[in-house]
């Protein structure tokens, strides 16, 4: 019994980081990947350096080509910033 007293601290600490620190970085990650596999033609996105863009086409491996206002460049898809390319999507009008 003295000895669970003793880990009672370590395993309180563990499970306060797991549920405010590795938890929601896991579900993050699941976003971003479901972002990335969700991309198609014609959407409006920004990279995680800012630049904005509208997809023209997407590789097959993991990259899209983006058409900028200064030309075509190439970019991975995750070098797509799911957060700022939210804000550009119109939102759906909400159903009643």
């Amino acid at each position: 019994m003295e000895a669970l007293n003793q880990f009672a601290p370590f395993i309180l600490i563990f499970a306060v980081m797991y549920f405010f620190m590795i938890r929601p970085q896991i579900k993050k990650q699941k976003q971003e990947k479901k972002f990335a596999s969700e991309l198609k033609k014609g959407d409006r996105v920004i990279t995680k350096s800012g630049l904005h863009g509208k997809i023209v086409d997407l590789g097959e491996d993991d990259t899209c080509i983006i058409e900028t206002m200064a030309g075509k460049m190439k970019f991975e898809r995750s070098a797509l910033s799911l957060e700022l390319s939210q804000k550009l999507q119109p939102k759906a009008p909400a159903k009643k």
